[in-house]
């Protein structure tokens, strides 16, 4: 539809180097480094370089934010339902750091220690159906577009950031596309797929490689195809 305007894109990359690396990082730190904190560390780098892509749009005017955030999905309750995890400076920290602060944050949620995510859960369960849809637009309008911090409702200034990350590797699916929701605000959705064998061609050779697929859903009215190249080369 024109009145979306969006993007999907695919990349299949080869992951040998970058497990490789991880182990190294593993051993060397004791963090449990996974390739999500490793490719949100590279979504980090990407929307650095391209700084359209960081920000939000606010009435028709693009504005970009002042930090590199990048916001990873957790599942909860075994799956009922999802909490988000932001990690601040994305560009800035290491993947271990990136690890650590993801681990401790999921670990909070899991345990209904995030006193925001319970807020907001607790509103939301206690809404009726028909009024939830409109108040997630105008929170997320505030909170995601006006930088509007709305403590009742457990949402803080940009809650999302400029990228959202889930793996859905995790539920055994090589790739999926997901669309933009109606109050986050972001430019970017990225997911995960899971981690396969699977041949290529290297030096005129067919070899099996560790391959893992990245989708990405882009909101068109923040990048066209020279700037979606650059996100592409650095990822």
């Amino acid at each position: 539809s024109p009145a979306e305007g969006n993007i999907f894109g695919k990349l299949t990359l080869d992951a040998t180097r970058a497990l490789a690396w991880l182990d190294e990082v593993r051993a060397r730190t004791g963090e449990k480094v996974t390739i999500t904190a490793f490719i949100g560390r590279a979504l980090g780098e990407a929307l650095r370089r391209v700084p359209t892509l960081n920000g939000r749009i606010r009435m028709g005017v693009y504005i970009p934010h002042e930090t590199v955030d990048v916001t990873f999905l957790v599942s909860t309750e075994d799956g009922k339902d999802l909490a988000k995890v932001k990690v601040r400076d994305a560009d800035k920290k290491s993947v271990s750091d990136i690890a650590r602060e993801l681990r401790e944050a999921a670990s909070r949620v899991r345990k209904g220690e995030d006193e925001a995510f319970e807020k907001s859960k607790g509103v939301l369960r206690a809404l009726p159906t028909w009024l939830i849809r409109p108040l997630l637009s105008v929170s997320g309008w505030l909170s995601g577009s006006m930088g509007v911090e709305l403590k009742a409702l457990g949402l803080e200034r940009f809650p999302f950031g400029s990228c959202v990350v889930t793996n859905v590797g995790m539920l055994g699916l090589d790739e999926g596309y997901a669309p933009f929701t109606p109050f986050a605000h972001v430019p970017l959705l990225v997911l995960v797929g899971a981690l396969r064998d699977a041949p290529t061609v290297k030096e005129g050779q067919v070899v099996v490689q560790k391959q893992v697929t990245l989708t990405a859903t882009i909101d068109h009215r923040f990048i066209d195809g020279f700037q979606g190249g650059i996100l592409a080369r650095t990822v």
